[in-house]
């Protein structure tokens, strides 16, 4: 039995070799939603009712594409912590992903305090940039659903991010003569 009793969907596919696109659409699906490959066209993610139903609608894309596929509801009875460990670590690699990016974000507002840039337009553009990281975040903790460890680095840069934009907001309005 497995240890922590986790419960996981394996999508098990073949999709015709031509034209690639197709194989690289597939591919593409299964990363969106999470899943972990376990070996070459073996996809696995937490079992989930909302997973379920993705992985349904792709196995029917697949099969109609001319391939095969078959999805699985199963249990690791032996290995789980590498299974769970492989699904953390694409969780911790999409959350370091977030972190260069509000890394970026911060090198940006720095750059326009270097140069001396404070415009509406440009609190706008960093306001929407910030809102994508957000939503990006929003993504990935939904389906981080084995708690990966990378979540709180991401919390606190983004309420760094925050803080930072906060201020450059006050700096643009007392450019543009206003009062809070």
């Amino acid at each position: 039995m497995a240890s922590q009793g986790q419960r996981w969907l394996v999508l098990v596919y073949r999709v015709p070799s031509e034209p690639t696109r197709l194989r690289a659409a597939v591919w593409r699906r299964i990363k969106g939603l999470g899943a972990i490959y376990l070996q070459n066209s073996v996809a696995a993610f937490p079992r989930t009712v909302a997973a379920e139903r993705a992985l349904r609608v792709l196995r029917k894309e697949i099969i109609d594409m001319g391939g095969t596929a078959q999805l699985l509801g199963s249990e690791v009875l032996a290995g789980e912590s590498d299974v769970a460990a492989a699904f953390n670590a694409a969780r911790d690699d999409e959350y370091e992903e977030i972190i260069d990016r509000c890394k970026d974000f911060l090198e940006q507002v720095e750059k326009e305090y270097r140069a001396d840039h404070f415009t509406y337009a440009e609190l706008e553009e960093n306001d929407e940039d910030l809102t994508k990281l957000k939503n990006w975040f929003a993504k990935v903790r939904k389906r981080d659903l084995l708690s990966a460890s990378g979540r709180a680095e991401v919390e606190a840069a983004l309420k760094r991010c925050e803080q930072v934009l906060e201020e450059y907001a006050a700096r643009v309005y007392l450019e543009e003569g206003e009062t809070r």
